[in-house]
């Protein structure tokens, strides 16, 4: 595996901090699989994450933002696992009812904007909203450079005439 070494970024940039430990932390592996999600580009500026959450109800489940970190964790409740237990007997239990905690890292302006379950899927629904002075904008090319020279020619001219009636006035 390569490594990066980013001691000069931090020594030379100032407000990247953010940039490099993101690159810090998307280069260690996580182990833990579960619960298993697609990331979709739905369109230009609209993004949806689909995590497999079979088996926890919506009370169970909880999503928090937070200076551009999505997390998303599920607790089962304790009382629901004791009744399993107590009730039957698997002979071979494949549905994970365990806790989890998964964190995504958000780009700039990208905002939640629902989340819903349906049929054992977690839809969480995210769109980028960039601020309009960040929007590129056109410039529209308008005025004649010679209407502007002469603007500025015909007010030297008048502060020149000032000058020479103020001489002539010193005069008499």
């Amino acid at each position: 595996m390569t490594t990066f070494d980013l001691s000069p970024l931090y020594r030379t940039a100032i407000g990247f901090d953010r940039l490099a430990d993101m690159l810090s932390n998307a280069s260690r592996v996580d182990g833990n699989g579960y619960p298993p999600y697609n990331i979709e580009a739905r369109g230009e500026d609209q993004y949806r994450i689909s995590m497999a959450v079979a088996g926890f109800s919506e009370s169970e489940l909880d999503i928090v933002t937070e200076q551009n970190t999505l997390t998303v964790s599920g607790q089962k409740a304790g009382d629901d696992e004791r009744d399993d237990r107590e009730d039957r007997e698997f002979l071979y239990r494949g549905i994970a009812t365990r806790s989890f905690e998964r964190r995504f890292q958000l780009a700039d302006h990208v905002r939640v904007v629902s989340a819903k379950l349906e049929n054992g899927l977690l839809h969480i629904e995210l769109q980028r909203e960039l601020p309009e002075k960040m929007k590129p904008r056109r410039i529209e090319i308008g005025g004649d450079r010679s209407t502007i020279d002469s603007t500025i020619d015909s007010s030297s001219e008048s502060n020149r005439s000032t000058h020479i009636e103020s001489d002539e006035s010193k005069a008499a």
